[in-house]
């Protein structure tokens, strides 16, 4: 090779590597500057009449990524048609809610480990415990909890955890999962302080919807001394729809809502609460989902 072709070739290569820079930085960018839901069940009947425009609506309101946390095995296959129509903003969790935690629990869990086998997911989720109705199966949601925080633990994959009138023993159970390297999000978190720093302790994170909007919910309170690098935010829609829609069918265009709140809680613009929030969702679930 010639001297002029050695300059040549070392331009051109120098030319390749700064385009592969350069589009990886456009690419982080642009995760930074979507806004990431982490927790939202649009499979549901709920949205089968209006999901495109529903869709369409997230997405203009700059929502881009869906995290689909599963129910059970009949929902389930609903979850994945989601996730195949829309490859680029829904990605998949697979799990077993603690309220579908009955007679035949041990099915359910034979089918989520089925499921598990079968391909890589996001997360195994969502998990729990919930005594809000009954602790008719209290011992089966243990027996179900643990199961599925082992199964993540072996995957190396985070965990989407559901807790209702169980937050002290939510976290309890947790914890020896967490000294193994287990990590995650305490969805929908609406709990005390003291809670709140319990769960960061283990290298969780507090997962902010909707309730952070109504009045009387006390959580407004509790976020006031939470750094924002321990939140991410979600909309567990349809539920839990925030003010000032609270009454309707709830949706990913109003995470827009949840983090003006944020915003205006932690006084900072709510710029900087998107930015942190994406990137705590990214390092949770990873960049390339």
């Amino acid at each position: 090779m010639n001297g002029w072709a050695a300059v040549v070739g070392v331009a051109n290569s120098f030319t390749i590597l700064k385009l592969t820079i350069e589009t990886k930085v456009t690419y982080n960018e642009k995760l930074l500057n979507m806004i990431v839901d982490t927790h939202t069940h649009l499979y549901i009947k709920e949205f089968s009449n209006d999901l495109e425009q529903m869709m369409d609506r997230a997405i203009n309101a700059g929502v881009e990524r869906f995290y689909l946390p599963a129910i059970d095995q009949e929902t389930f296959p609903d979850l994945l048609d989601l996730e195949k129509k829309y490859p680029a903003h829904c990605f998949a969790m697979a799990g077993l809610h603690p309220c579908s935690v009955k007679e035949n629990y041990m099915e359910e869990l034979e089918y989520v480990k089925a499921q598990l086998d079968a391909r890589k997911f996001v997360a195994i989720g969502e998990i729990g415990l919930d005594f809000y109705w009954d602790r008719n199966f209290e011992k089966e949601q243990y027996i179900a909890f643990n199961r599925q925080m082992e199964w993540a633990v072996s995957a190396n994959i985070p965990i989407s955890i559901h807790t209702r009138n169980a937050m002290g023993e939510t976290i309890e159970t947790v914890k020896p999962f967490a000294r193994k390297g287990l990590r995650g999000i305490f969805h929908c978190f609406g709990g005390s302080t003291e809670s709140a720093r319990e769960i960061i302790k283990m290298g969780f994170y507090l997962g902010i919807g909707g309730v952070v909007t109504y009045k009387n919910a006390g959580l407004a309170e509790v976020l006031e001394s939470i750094d924002l690098k321990h939140l991410v935010v979600e909309t567990d829609a349809p539920y839990l729809t925030p003010v000032p829609f609270r009454g309707k069918r709830n949706e990913p265009a109003y995470l827009t809502h949840i983090i003006e709140k944020i915003a205006s809680i932690k006084k900072v613009d709510k710029e900087l609460v998107e930015e942190i929030t994406t990137q705590n969702a990214n390092t949770i679930f990873g960049n390339f989902s």
